[in-house]
């Protein structure tokens, strides 16, 4: 029962990034729509959350397309450009842009827009701004990394995880999960959010760990920015292999206080707090042997059978 609701997921989010197109303007992005889905069916795989699975998924894509124009393609005034329509958040920031960008922004815009709709209409609060705050902070970290690469300038491991713990993603995504778990919506929920709170933080930073010792070494092939492992190897002057076991260390320590975290008392449901969880159990899955989203391995291929489409026997 619970693959068939996946499997149902995966074809509506099918026909969806078709429809959206956005690599006919964008050939330099990754295709990774499978994987994509695959990052929501491990943060929330229970079938009653398929709207979650749904907002994840299309998340997961515009990150994975929007990482690719900060960091393959884009010149850095452009990526300015794009901050600065993000920051604006007006359909007639488009005009301003490049032709390449217009589509991948207005892609974004109505993405966000549709969430906050669905939460109108759920619940009469319009979370347009707390979901555009989101947005502009993401591409902010994307816009300081694309600062230090044009510039050669070498962050220190301290530096670069207070900002690649935004850019990876994750509290992006959490707050939007926030909102698709339709809750009881409180001021207090949305201040703890606000907040970036442990929670959020400390999942975010296992991703991003976990990301950097499966993906550092391609991404620096394709003139991508430093990560932890290189960081880590300048600020001390040790060899890779040391800095990788240090990284791995910090993982683990990171997890401890995210088990402790996921019992302190918060004003969000315990639902929430699992998915949080599940994200970060969700990277170390993903990037056990190597890129498993970026390069889909036979690993990843192998896992996408198993879950999505060889059939589960039943007894």
């Amino acid at each position: 029962m619970v693959q068939s609701a996946h499997q149902k997921d995966a074809i509506e989010m099918s026909g969806w990034w078709k429809n959206l197109d956005l690599l006919k303007t964008l050939p330099f992005a990754r295709n990774r729509l499978v994987e994509c889905f695959i990052w929501s069916v491990g943060a929330a795989y229970e079938p009653q959350h398929n709207y979650c699975r749904e907002v994840i998924t299309k998340l997961v894509c515009l990150i994975t397309i929007i990482d690719d124009v900060y960091d393959v393609y884009s010149t850095l005034d452009e990526a300015k450009l794009f901050t600065d329509a993000v920051e604006r958040w007006d359909a007639n920031a488009v005009e301003d842009l490049p032709d390449y960008m217009k589509l991948c922004f207005l892609a974004l815009y109505n993405t966000v827009n549709e969430f906050a709709y669905d939460t109108l209409k759920e619940s009469g609060l319009n979370i347009i701004p707390c979901l555009k705050q989101t947005w502009v902070r993401h591409c902010k970290a994307y816009l300081l990394e694309a600062t230090w690469f044009h510039s050669g300038y070498k962050p220190t491991l301290e530096e670069y995880l207070d900002n690649a713990s935004v850019s990876v993603g994750v509290p992006l995504i959490l707050v939007n999960v926030y909102f698709a778990m339709h809750p009881k919506i409180t001021k207090e929920a949305l201040l703890f959010l606000k907040s970036y709170p442990d929670l959020i933080r400390l999942s975010s930073m296992v991703v991003r760990l976990t990301d950097d010792l499966g993906t550092s070494t391609a991404e620096l092939e394709r003139g991508d920015n430093l990560k932890s492992i290189q960081c880590y190897m300048n600020d001390k002057g040790v060899t890779e292999e040391v800095a990788r076991e240090y990284i791995r260390d910090l993982t683990d320590e990171t997890w401890k206080k995210l088990n402790a975290v996921m019992w302190a008392d918060t004003p969000v449901s315990r639902e929430f707090i699992k998915v949080c969880v599940h994200k970060a159990r969700a990277a170390e899955a993903m990037y056990q042997y190597g890129d498993g989203h970026g390069d889909p391995s036979n690993v990843s291929k192998s896992r996408v059978l198993s879950l999505l489409v060889d059939t589960i026997p039943v007894m």
